[in-house]
């Protein structure tokens, strides 16, 4: 498929390296193309790991062994496969999964399970030990390639590379954080939705170092949707090098615990966005402010039923303030809401208050704010307090394009 870049992509950001932290590619030729293929993290010893993964009941291996290696909460290595998902492939796929953490644990002396993979690409096609086996053997003799480099060879349908970065004073240190992520379609919000990683030089227990991911997760990357569909595959994880030198994290009562909480949330939440501004066809970036509601988590229950409606998607496409599209998403949710407290507003201009369209209603400048390429709808429910913001895409031609054609 020759992708267009999509006209919501932003330049990928000039990145700091990680000390502790070196990424090489190369092509191992898991689909018939002449791009790096196959992505390898050499981390240094000490390395603290957290991750979340996919809530599908059917994940791919190397999503079960993940789950069950990150409670250690250490990592030597990463391995990131695309153009093949490996998954629903049952003993074989897990096979070749257990040869990459074995081939690179002899490689550079480490357990095997310090090495966490990742693949992505098409279901249900058992992952070529041969073409993994090579891919590895060049891979942990390649020379050291770039943030973009690495972003680029972990994508499939992505249409540019994503990366973010931050950094944040910790007790008179400065410290970095740099992460790429891929994604753009199998986007729903039932964890992760996508497959990034995070890496810092700061020194982060483990058990904080996952309290900060699940945090982050849930009001980032599990607040954005393109298509409502949960990949089997969906995995973030994070890696503290602790090579800045700082005394280790250990809760939110250590000393720069709050910088870089902050920095951590800032960099998951630019990551998430970048997904979505990548949704397969998209034209538009959608944000959904839900405040009033029973509770956040109700609050981003309702965000997320506008969100994945295709009616509201496809509206905003056709650049229609049909608000009447928002109510119905709304009353579908299955949360706690009342007709005559509802209002809806697009771009800052409130269409209906309290259950009725508003007095002297000027649909003019919603038009305008449509045409745009940044869209915000608010939802105020009424009720309560719970407040909560996602992010999705418009639904266009081009989606419906890009998944009819996906193996051909």
């Amino acid at each position: 498929m020759d992708l267009k870049r999509s006209p919501l992509a932003l330049h990928f950001p000039d990145m700091p390296d990680i000390d502790g932290v070196t990424l090489r590619t190369v092509n191992a030729g898991y689909k018939d193309w002449e791009r790096a293929d196959l992505t390898f993290v050499e981390l240094c010893d000490g390395t603290t790991a957290a991750g979340v993964f996919t809530q599908s009941a059917c994940p791919s291996s190397e999503v079960e062994l993940g789950r069950q290696h990150i409670k250690q909460g250490a990592a030597r290595a990463l391995v990131v496969n695309a153009g093949n998902a490996n998954a629903f492939t049952g003993y074989r796929g897990r096979e070749a999964v257990e040869q990459i953490m074995a081939q690179i644990a002899e490689g550079i002396g480490c357990a095997p399970e310090t090495v966490f993979v990742s693949s992505t690409g098409v279901i249900g096609v058992p992952l070529p030990k041969d073409a993994a086996k090579a891919g590895v053997t060049a891979a942990l003799t390649a020379p050291p390639c770039s943030w973009e480099d690495a972003a680029k060879a972990i994508s499939t349908t992505d249409t540019f590379a994503k990366g973010a970065t931050a950094t944040a004073i910790v007790q008179g240190k400065t410290i970095s954080i740099s992460a790429i992520i891929k994604g753009s379609g199998m986007i729903a919000p039932d964890m992760a939705t996508m497959l990034g990683y995070i890496f810092t030089d700061a020194a982060v227990d483990p058990a904080f170092l996952q309290q900060l991911l699940n945090d982050s997760n849930g009001k980032t990357f599990s607040c954005i949707t393109v298509d409502s569909d949960t990949s089997t595959s969906d995995t973030v994880l994070a890696f503290a090098t602790g090579k800045a030198g700082n005394a280790p994290l250990v809760s939110f009562d250590s000393e720069g615990a709050d910088a870089f909480a902050a920095a951590f949330h800032d960099v998951c939440r630019q990551l998430a966005q970048l997904v979505v501004r990548d949704g397969e066809g998209a034209q538009k970036l959608i944000a959904i402010t839900v405040t009033g509601a029973d509770s956040d988590e109700s609050a981003r229950k309702i965000g997320l039923s506008i969100a994945n409606s295709p009616l509201v998607k496809t509206a905003v496409a056709g650049e229609d303030a049909n608000w009447g599209r928002v109510v119905m998403a709304v009353g579908k949710a299955g949360e706690p809401a009342d007709r005559d407290t509802l209002s809806i507003g697009f771009g800052g201009h409130w269409a209906a208050r309290n259950g009725q369209p508003v007095d002297d209603f000027d649909e003019a400048p919603l038009a305008r704010h449509l045409k745009g390429q940044e869209i915000t709808i608010e939802v105020d429910i009424g009720l309560s307090t719970g407040r909560a913001t996602v992010w999705t895409c418009d639904l266009t031609n081009g989606y419906i394009a890009i998944n009819a054609d996906y193996r051909s």
